[in-house]
């Protein structure tokens, strides 16, 4: 992964802060955005040099231009990019918000696949790759989480979609799936504090086949993985410790 570049969305906490440190790492160099800027800065300035940091929200069509200008200006092309920047709403269908329920396909869905049409001229050249990410949510049913579910649904479908488009000029697309792992995703969508998330995931904890929750880290090096990984695409790839398996506590 050596002097290639990569932009990773929401890239300023979680899997989108594991990511960027793991490609760090491999020697790459990485571009991150978000929409606060202090917290994203201060990522880039503890990954060093070959990060650089943009403030954005990619729903918006000029922030997602000025992204891709960025990335390639940092990087001096573009070999990848992370689709990780997102965002969760659950609610029974008695409790449904239609505004809402728009909102979180745009953050979730069309904020990421308008991007990812910016992206294709330049990932073209590298022959790089596009890393959506989907949920376990799509394999197994939790009560209010419709909204979020059905909108990675849609990633894994546009996944198989686009792989078999762009296969053809060399970009391969694919899709992880992560499991229960303590994100501030979870914060954002109301389900507790750092201590209360962690009290939830132990009650998971029998649901896995591995008998754990994930850790960041973890899901990042699969994308990563899947980043270099030059003859998959089209891939839905489980990253959750066994949870979809569907595994019942005895």
């Amino acid at each position: 992964m050596a002097q290639k570049s990569f932009i990773v969305t929401g890239g300023g906490s979680g899997l989108g802060q594991a990511t960027a440190a793991a490609l760090i790492q491999q020697g790459a160099r990485v571009t991150i955005c978000g929409r606060r800027i202090e917290k994203i800065e201060s990522v880039a300035a503890s990954l060093g040099p070959n990060c650089r940091a943009i403030q954005g929200d990619i729903t918006l069509e000029l922030d997602r231009a000025k992204l891709i200008e960025v990335a390639l200006a940092h990087g001096g092309g573009l070999d990848g990019l992370v689709n990780n920047a997102g965002n969760m709403y659950r609610a029974t269908i008695d409790a449904l918000d239609e505004a809402r329920l728009l909102d979180i396909f745009n953050q979730n869905v069309v904020a990421g696949l308008m991007l990812s049409k910016l992206a294709v001229p330049a990932l073209e050249k590298t022959q790089g790759s596009i890393i959506f990410l989907g949920s376990i949510h799509t394999r197994r049913a939790f009560p209010g989480g419709a909204p979020y579910a059905a909108t990675k649904a849609a990633l894994q479908t546009i996944t198989k979609v686009l792989a078999a488009e762009l296969g053809p000029r060399q970009i391969r697309v694919n899709c992880v799936l992560p499991g229960a792992v303590l994100t501030e995703i979870n914060e954002r969508a109301g389900l507790g504090d750092q201590s209360e998330q962690k009290a939830r995931l132990e009650q998971l904890a029998p649901l896995h086949a591995l008998g754990r929750s994930g850790e960041p880290h973890e899901v990042a090096e699969a994308i990563v993985y899947l980043l270099n990984a030059p003859w998959t695409t089209g891939a839905l790839l489980d990253v959750d410790g066994g949870l979809g398996l569907g595994i019942a506590p005895f």
